[in-house]
């Protein structure tokens, strides 16, 4: 019984960085609305920095100032940030504030990397907590103590913040309506920028406060922000209180669940979370959003299927590309084939995401899938490539089908969210099941057949699928059922009225677009010949939204062109530099600056500029 209880005060250690980090996200997202992805870099930025002030300040300002100097430091940086990058792009949708952010963490990442190396790097002990008590005959570090005080402390000071100054009043304001603050003549650029220094000064101090428990690593941001997004989402999204509860329940269930769900340990927390958005979409102490009072005022271009002109455009580029084994090498005949496929994937997230409005942030788990259905068809069941592949297809739209009948019954961020707590639980399932998946060794040796082995034919081979593939998402798309669905995308309300049922809509555009996610994962398992858990993982849901943002949510090529640019960077970046992602980082911070409605957004805007018959319509 010792044992149980010194491994439940060793959770309660634990949710006090986490609620630190969870904290801030939580203030942030509640007043901006922006999903601040770069939260878990500017963690791992305060534990770098901690270590740094740590060893040549503690002698003149102490182990403590040096935590507190760390924390004020990255705030700066934090706030530098949302002023010159951020707050240029507020009017823009808020996915490309999501764009930006995620650019800032690739280049906070190797700018780590760059100043302070590769390997780890642990802090020292805290002066007068470098010990340990017994506690009921376990020994325990009285440091962890020091943490369980610390976080009801952080907490109160952070209700006394919000509830007895008038800038905390308006930030709670604001988190339940902006649009009335802003009615009220409240300045909220500075508002904004506050709230954003505010919230990377507790990330960033959770990161420091973490250096005498864990070193400094360059892997600590996407694991904290992984599980700062579950406290944020559980507890319900702008409450500090909400956030502080859910901390708790996620490191007890992490300090738990390896001892009495050894199985299902990984996928536990994120079982709750989706369980948690079914009962109750706003968390266990959010409240429901109130709805806006005015149209977003979005632009969206007037979308047409292709005439002559552009069939016989497109017509020419897929010979052009077509050709392409005939004069090029097998090293970019596979480049090729691998921008191929993302362009599939991406084009089944766009149709989502600008043809109906959904915001997945879990749309690697239908990639994943049809990887994992297709190599296990192959290796376990004996089945050639030809049947390999539509096994997959079905696997994915299995996944899609179940998940996707949740997740429509919300909307939102909240449908965001719920993405996300499914793709993780599909994540979690082929990193443990490893008798089927292999685990985190994967499943290797998956190769085509043979008469499709050479790199021109598989080319081949893929071209024609993801090309059929994007052209008869084009064509649902400008269907009725298209137009049904860009209907409950611009007025859910008026769409019911005339008689659109939401829901059976919205699941099958779920379900489509799931199975052509599936597609392009069969046919990469088959390009690399191998598929890990790391198919369906966040970073690579996130990567899909980058390609489609980059090249244009409010258009349906955005995300083909997107995909197309984006990969082809990465792979070229990657082959020419250490630092990949310091250079993807700042490419995607510039596009994102100079181009917020995407490549091909800015294209259609320059050209009805040009063109003032084909006007710009609002959404309604």
């Amino acid at each position: 019984m010792s044992f149980y209880f010194v491994q439940f005060v060793t959770g309660l250690a634990s949710a006090c960085s986490l609620f630190l980090v969870a904290s801030g996200l939580s203030i942030i997202f509640g007043v901006t609305r922006v999903v601040n992805f770069a939260h878990g870099a500017f963690y791992m930025l305060g534990a770098y920095i901690g270590y740094t002030l740590i060893d040549r300040l503690s002698g003149a300002v102490g182990f403590w100032g040096a935590i507190v100097l760390a924390a004020l430091a990255v705030a700066a940086i934090g706030t530098l940030v949302e002023m010159a990058l951020l707050r240029r792009i507020y009017n823009a949708p808020e996915l490309f504030q999501l764009l930006a952010t995620f650019g800032v963490t690739l280049v906070i990442e190797d700018l780590a990397l760059l100043i302070w190396g590769p390997s780890d790097l642990l802090g020292p002990r805290a002066p007068g907590f470098k010990g340990a008590i017994d506690l009921f005959g376990q020994p325990f570090p009285t440091y962890d103590l020091l943490l369980i005080v610390l976080a009801p402390l952080v907490l109160a000071l952070i209700w006394l913040l919000f509830r007895r100054t008038t800038w905390g009043v308006l930030v709670r304001a604001a988190t339940q309506d902006r649009e009335m603050v802003a009615a009220l003549g409240v300045n909220q650029k500075w508002l904004f920028t506050s709230v954003f220094a505010l919230g990377i000064f507790l990330a960033a101090l959770g990161g420091a406060l973490e250096l005498p428990r864990q070193p400094a690593n360059h892997t600590m941001d996407l694991q904290v922000i992984t599980e700062a997004l579950v406290v944020v989402v559980i507890g319900g999204l702008g409450s500090v209180p909400g956030t502080f509860l859910a901390a708790i329940i996620v490191s007890e269930l992490n300090a738990f669940g390896i001892l009495v769900f050894p199985k299902i340990s990984i996928v536990l927390v994120f079982l709750v979370m989706a369980i948690v958005l079914v009962v109750r979409p706003w968390g266990l102490l959010g409240r429901a959003e109130a709805a806006a009072r005015t149209a977003s005022g979005a632009l969206i271009f007037r979308w047409r299927p292709f005439g002559a002109r552009g069939r016989v455009l497109a017509l020419f580029a897929l010979t052009v590309v077509a050709l392409l084994p005939l004069v090029a090498g097998n090293y970019l005949i596979d480049v090729a084939t691998e921008v191929l496929i993302f362009m599939l994937y991406a084009a089944s997230l766009n149709f989502l995401l600008a043809g109906g409005g959904l915001v997945s942030f879990g749309h690697a788990a239908y990639f994943g899938l049809g990887s994992y259905g297709a190599a296990v068809g192959l290796k376990t069941l004996g089945l050639g490539m030809e049947t390999a592949i539509p096994v997959g297809i079905l696997v994915g739209l299995a996944g899609a089908l179940v998940f996707g009948w949740f997740c429509v019954r919300l909307s939102g961020v909240y449908f965001a969210m719920l993405t996300l707590a499914f793709a993780q639980i599909a994540w979690s399932i082929a990193y443990q099941w490893t008798d089927v998946t292999g685990g985190d060794n994967g499943i290797i040796g998956v190769w085509p057949s043979a008469w499709a082995s050479s790199p021109p034919r598989f080319f081949w081979l893929t071209l024609a699928l993801s090309a059929g593939g994007i052209a008869l998402l084009r064509v649902i798309t400008f269907s009725p059922f298209g137009y049904e669905l860009r209907a409950l995308r611009d007025s859910t309300l008026r769409a019911e009225t005339i008689g659109v049922e939401r829901r059976r809509v919205q699941w099958m555009a779920f379900v489509i677009a799931g199975g052509f996610a599936a597609l392009a994962g069969a046919l990469y398992a088959f390009l690399k010949g191998s598929v890990f858990p790391d198919n369906m993982s966040i970073s690579m849901s996130i990567e899909g939204l980058v390609m489609v943002l980059l090249g244009g949510v409010d258009t349906v090529s955005g995300g083909g062109v997107g995909a197309a640019i984006y990969r082809s960077l990465s792979i070229w970046v990657i082959s020419h530099t250490d630092y990949s992602k310091l250079v993807l980082g700042a490419l995607i911070i510039l596009l994102v600056v100079l181009f917020p409605k995407g490549l091909v957004g800015a294209f259609e805007a320059w050209r009805s500029a040009r063109a003032p018959v084909r006007l710009l319509e609002k959404n309604p």
